[in-house]
């Protein structure tokens, strides 16, 4: 497939392993990165629909969980400027959340996934309802719980306890903040949670398989049958994973129907439903490896990357059953040769995903619209995270002083790996 944009010659590595999961993979993605505050890595290639549309510069895909990083950062905004604490209950914002035992749940619990609120299935009568912000809030109200030890990855849930919650400390709806806060000051050319039309009409269509318009993998591997089955093995060989509460947490009722419903993309669902490019996606997180300011954008105060950045929970997760390394709403980025620990962001259901490592001063994002993997991960954002990592590794030996790059004639034998590369 042909591939568009630019790349600095060192992450010619990045180009090469984004160009074999298009080939292998179909459809269409694109992929960006930052180094020590500058975009280095800018590719976009392949379909955008099934009727084989190229993919273009603007186009943007609806991101799954990568959502969660919006919510998790805004959130932080909000701490870093005296409006939030995170071992307040939700309820000191949010006063009609202490129903159902819910008063001591902190801010702190809600974002390292031990608020007790990840099943979602037993909340409501039908999928569709995910559609529907004011039920969706009710019902977070109405619902039971207690903070627990343990995490357990609260999939869906997140995003109306979050979004709810910087609703009631802003007083303003969360496309709103998202725009004044995040993508207005950073110059951002694709966010929402809660799209306009105009920015849907920029949608790639998501597709399961070649020649599939609606992707059925979640359906199918989560069904109910499924569900008791794997965890009826599971109760054999002792192990404790239950995959009802994994069904309950990551799938609406109704066997996902409403994740593909036409309307899904201009409602605010801000655990799933994130609308981005990766040039938006790489560039947020840009300003958090970059300690909180991008080109002269202070998005954050310096002092609040380590607390974003801080592990919380260390153990295995309940609905994800592997140590996901929790931090304040984000987790440990992962790629194809082992986890990163100064790195941190998240991932999405079908191959986004995005993350910032402050200690390299990375950013990495990737937006596609081929789903794949599990809801756990895909191997395709590990994989250019890899390559991004193996690239950086190797700057030192051609780079001199604060990033800047040697000019060629100082490196005649190495000129071609020094030049950019545009990719038509």
């Amino acid at each position: 497939m042909t591939i568009h944009g630019v790349a600095e010659a060192p992450f010619w590595p990045v180009v090469r392993a984004f160009e074999r999961q298009l080939d292998s993979t179909g459809g269409g993605a694109a992929v960006c990165v930052y180094h020590e505050g500058r975009k280095v890595v800018d590719l976009w290639g392949g379909v955008r629909d099934e009727e084989e549309r190229p993919w273009r510069e603007d186009t943007m895909a609806m991101s799954f969980s990568t959502s969660k990083g919006i919510t998790s950062t805004l959130l932080h905004i909000l701490a870093d400027r005296g409006l939030l604490k995170y071992d307040d209950p939700v309820a000191h914002y949010w006063p009609e959340f202490a129903q159902g035992g819910k008063g001591a749940i902190s801010v702190r619990d809600l974002m390292t996934h031990r608020a007790g609120l990840s099943r979602l299935r037993p909340l409501l009568d039908h999928g569709e309802r995910i559609l529907d912000w004011d039920y969706m809030v009710k019902a977070m109200e109405r619902a039971e719980s207690k903070p627990t030890a343990h995490s357990a990855y609260h999939a869906l849930t997140y995003g109306w306890l979050t979004g709810e919650l910087i609703q009631r400390i802003t007083g303003k709806n969360l496309e709103k903040v998202i725009r004044e806060e995040l993508a207005e000051p950073l110059g951002l050319d694709g966010l929402y949670i809660g799209a306009p039309p105009e920015a849907v009409s920029r949608a790639a269509q998501l597709s399961g398989r070649p020649g599939s318009s609606r992707p059925g993998l979640m359906s199918k591997i989560f069904s109910e049958v499924t569900a008791d089955a794997v965890t009826f093995f599971h109760r054999m060989i002792g192990s404790p994973l239950d995959m009802r509460h994994m069904l309950d947490a990551l799938v609406p009722p109704g066997d996902a129907d409403a994740l593909w419903h036409d309307r899904i993309l201009e409602k605010p669902v801000p655990a799933v439903n994130g609308l981005f490019t990766a040039r938006s996606l790489a560039r947020l997180y840009a300003a958090i490896a970059e300690g909180g300011t991008l080109d002269g954008t202070e998005l954050l105060s310096p002092e609040m990357i380590p607390v974003m950045g801080r592990v919380h929970v260390e153990t295995r997760d309940r609905v994800i059953p592997i140590k996901m390394g929790w931090r304040l709403g984000y987790h440990t980025a992962f790629t194809t040769r082992g986890s990163l620990a100064s790195a941190f962001g998240h991932f999405g259901f079908g191959g986004s995903g995005a993350w910032a490592d402050p200690t390299k001063r990375l950013s990495v994002a990737m937006v596609n619209n081929r789903l794949g993997g599990t809801p756990f991960g895909d191997m395709r954002i590990a994989s250019i995270g890899s390559a991004v990592v193996t690239a950086a590794k190797r700057l030192p030996k051609i780079s001199a002083g604060a990033g800047r790059w040697k000019s060629a004639s100082a490196y005649e034998a190495s000129a071609e790996r020094l030049r950019s590369v545009v990719l038509s």
